[in-house]
């Protein structure tokens, strides 16, 4: 059995282009929690900025994974790109949508105790063990090829003009996405966290504020409220969607 739980909020702008996704429930708004035993998926998705309906791509984008029915049978890399190619059709086919895209984040937990972590775009996964947080996921950007290649520091990966820069996502007309599916080596030890969270979250609080908030002697769900709360106080301009997963037995 695990613990779950998720925030998705609008912030500061006018329309919310984040949602998440925990077990069968899809949220484009507010607080979810449930306890869910395996299979089960969890993930967040972002409409891609400056991209049309970026709220139908987020939501659609995770009510397809949704529809998955996922477990350990599924072959998942051939059914993400199913949804890839689904939002594209749509977003070709209606001039209203057109070129919608989102990204994708999540954790896909099976019946037999396997976990795959699978990722397109620059939303995150991280695991919070022993008290520091390591981020599992690779940004899929621009900024996170500079910094790999030593072009740009850790700093100014987190500051740099062009840090929205993303490779293909989920929909894109033109390329299709690289979809990074990985498993979690060993699964979920007693006290890991696992975390996902939109760039609305990442941009606007640190690891080490992160860690901080986690540490305090508070629910999980009044946690995951300071860190959303921190980032739009810290200046942030963007949706922020953050949902966590821990072993509860």
């Amino acid at each position: 059995m695990y613990y779950c739980c998720g925030i998705t909020d609008k912030g500061v702008v006018s329309h919310n282009e984040d949602a998440m996704l925990i077990g069968a429930e899809v949220r484009d708004e507010g607080t979810l929690e449930m306890k869910i035993s395996s299979p089960f998926i969890v993930a967040v998705s972002d409409g891609v900025s400056g991209e049309r309906s970026g709220e139908l791509a987020s939501s659609m984008c995770l009510e397809m994974l949704r529809d998955i029915n996922y477990d350990g049978s599924v072959k998942l890399d051939e059914r993400l790109m199913d949804i890839h190619r689904r939002l594209a059709e749509i977003s070709a086919d209606d001039p209203d949508m057109h070129n919608m895209q989102a990204t994708l984040c999540g954790v896909a937990f099976s019946e037999n105790g396997g976990i795959l972590t699978f990722n397109v775009g620059d939303s995150r996964l991280y695991r919070f063990r022993g008290g520091r947080l390591t981020q599992l996921s690779r940004d899929q950007s621009l900024v996170q090829l500079l910094y790999e290649e030593g072009t740009i520091t850790l700093e100014e990966r987190r500051t740099h003009v062009h840090r929205n820069i993303i490779f293909p996502a989920f929909g894109n007309l033109s390329s299709e996405p690289k979809i990074d599916i990985v498993p979690i080596s060993g699964g979920m030890e007693y006290g890991d966290l696992l975390l996902l969270c939109t760039d609305g979250l990442s941009d606007y609080l640190s690891p080490l504020d992160m860690e901080e908030i986690l540490e305090l002697p508070k629910s999980l769900p009044v946690r995951l409220e300071l860190m959303v709360k921190k980032a739009l106080e810290n200046g942030g301009e963007d949706n922020v969607t953050v949902a966590a997963v821990v072993y509860s037995e």
